[in-house]
Formats: C-alpha cells, sequence, structure tokens
C-alpha cells in the first residue's frame, strides 16, 4: 500500500487473551465490535483518536487484565504501509455492512393491515431505529450505505402510528450530606457528568467538583473520587460509575434506575438495557461535549438535561 501524509491520529489496542475463561474472548469481541473498532492485525484493534473512544478502551483494556489477560493502549499516526485511506476504508465497510444488513431487517418486517397500535411491528421498528442509532454512533468516516438504510426505516415509520402517552412526576429531593470535594477525571462525558448531577442532586448537594488529568493528580486527604481508575466510585463488574453510585448509596428509585440503565448502555456499550431513549440522550450529551470545553460548563448542562429527564422517569418520597 501506497505512503501518504498521516491526518489522522489512531488508537491501537494490542492485547493477548488467556484460553480460559473461554466467555472472555468473546466478551471482548463483542464489546469491540460495540465500539465500532476495526481489527488491524491479529488482536490489534483500531479507533480513531479522541477523548471518548480512549476511555472506552481503557475500560475495556481494564476488563481485559481483571479476566487475566494483557495488553496496552497506543496513539499512534500511520506514516508508511498501511495509510490513514485505508484504515478509513476498513471503518466504511464494517459500518456499510452494518446498515445494509439492518436495511434488509426492515424490508423483512412484516407491515400490519389494521390496528397498528397493537403490531408487533411497532415492536420491531423500536428495535431497529435503536440499532440504527448504534451503528451510526460508531460510524466515524460516513459509510455510503447509511441513506439507503435510513430511508427504509422512514418508510416502515409513515405506515405505521403511535401514541406515546408520558406522565409527568414531582421531582424528589433526598437528605443532605456534609460537602466534599468530588475529584474525577477532565474531559467529563456521560458517566461522568451523570454521577456529577446523580451526586449533587441526590447525594451531596454542597458537592464541590474538582476536573483533574490523572496523570498528575496526587489524591488529598478529604476528597471522593469518582469514574477514575482506583477511585473510591468507579466501575465494578459490569456496572458504570453511575450504577455503583446507586447501589452504594442505595437509591433505589424507578427514576433513576432508568437513567442509570441509559447512562450504561451508552458508557459500558454493551446494548443491555435496549432503553428507546439511549441514542436520542446520547445525542444529547456529544452535542454537550462538543459545544463546551469547560468541565463545569458540561457539568451544568447536563444537569439540566437530566432533571428533565427524571421528571419523566419517576420520582422518590421525601425523608
Amino acid at each position: 500500500m501506497k505512503s501518504e501524509t498521516p491526518t489522522h491520529a489512531w488508537l491501537l489496542l494490542i492485547h493477548q487473551l488467556p484460553a480460559k475463561p473461554a466467555y472472555l474472548r468473546m466478551k471482548v469481541w463483542r464489546r469491540l465490535q460495540g465500539l465500532g473498532a476495526v481489527a488491524l492485525k491479529g488482536s490489534v484493534y483500531a479507533l480513531p483518536h479522541t477523548d471518548e473512544t480512549q476511555e472506552d478502551l481503557q475500560w475495556l483494556l481494564k476488563e481485559i487484565v481483571e479476566g487475566g489477560g494483557e495488553g496496552f493502549i497506543c496513539e499512534t499516526h500511520l506514516c508508511a504501509g498501511l495509510g490513514d485511506a485505508d484504515v478509513e476504508a476498513l471503518f466504511q465497510a464494517a459500518r456499510s455492512q452494518d446498515y445494509l444488513t439492518l436495511k434488509t431487517e426492515v424490508d423483512a418486517i412484516a407491515r400490519p393491515a389494521a390496528d397498528t397500535s397493537s403490531s408487533p411491528a411497532l415492536a420491531q421498528l423500536a428495535r431497529a431505529r435503536r440499532r440504527f442509532d448504534q451503528i451510526v454512533a460508531i460510524d466515524f468516516f460516513a459509510a455510503p450505505t447509511r441513506s439507503a438504510a435510513e430511508r427504509s426505516l422512514a418508510a416502515l415509520e409513515e405506515e405505521l402510528t403511535r401514541g406515546v402517552r408520558v406522565e409527568v412526576r414531582k421531582k424528589p429531593t433526598l437528605e443532605p450530606l456534609v460537602g466534599r470535594t468530588w475529584v474525577t477525571r477532565n474531559g467529563v462525558h456521560v458517566d461522568r457528568i451523570a454521577c456529577a448531577w446523580l451526586i449533587r442532586r441526590f447525594i451531596d448537594p454542597d458537592a464541590v467538583f474538582k476536573f483533574v488529568t490523572p496523570s498528575r493528580y496526587r489524591a488529598q486527604p478529604g476528597e471522593l473520587r469518582f469514574d477514575m481508575f482506583e477511585a473510591e466510585f468507579t466501575h465494578e463488574g459490569d456496572r458504570c460509575s453511575f450504577e455503583t453510585l446507586l447501589l452504594r448509596r442505595e437509591l433505589d428509585d424507578p427514576g433513576l434506575r432508568a437513567i442509570g440503565e441509559i447512562v450504561h448502555d451508552l458508557d459500558i456499550k454493551d446494548d443491555k438495557f435496549k432503553r428507546p431513549e439511549t441514542a436520542g440522550i446520547g445525542r444529547i450529551f456529544e452535542a454537550i461535549a462538543a459545544s463546551h470545553a469547560s468541565d463545569q460548563v458540561r457539568v451544568e448542562r447536563g444537569a439540566a438535561m437530566l432533571d428533565d429527564l427524571y421528571g419523566l422517569f419517576g420520582d422518590i418520597p421525601r425523608r
């Protein structure tokens, strides 16, 4: 392949998995597929370098190491042999196949003759729409078959009618805790924004947030860390940090559980809960991050959105 002037920064995950447990190999493969990574060679997977993709690979590497494997992540520019255009083509080919597969499935959905309000086609449409949004989220280089899949979805939606009735509920409060300094990594995104909202809204109304570069940060007495490696509140098992906070603080509330499921699927990317709102909420988080460089502003904008979202999902009694 020809050499070219490098234009992209890439992240490479280079890893090795143990023979046992057998499920770990499949788990890692599925996570890589969910992240949209492509294989360059053997166990070398690539993603374009962004704050979000770096965070995704860091969490995956943590899972690999905890499962008995090993690996590392590196940032690189391609300058000879395999070039940027070649890698972009790999991403486009993978997403093009995803879109075509989805289009075939949508076109095969049986249209109801009548009474669409109870038709199985509605559930199939919702699943197809979620899958489309998931593909779009990892379509880093605009695969050409996206428009065909989108047209098929639009055609099906035109044939189906639905009414969604949403009940708005009061917003609750919890008894406050002593004000603490809560520390997390800078460049906050989904899980960290949601955790900050949860902390200030339901755990510590007087919380002060500190956003740090992990490699330069040294923990200070009295600080609490969240969504960081070796933090007091972070990923545990297959739970994201938001879920860990819910569990540790015993916040057993339907509205918070619903938000936790959305945050889980956006952060972990394992499509565990499949809530219909997830893709749309993910776009809002992306817009907040793209529009605001300040971590404090991202938290404030995210909090306003999560307040409204929580108002739709549920409430808890005052204590």
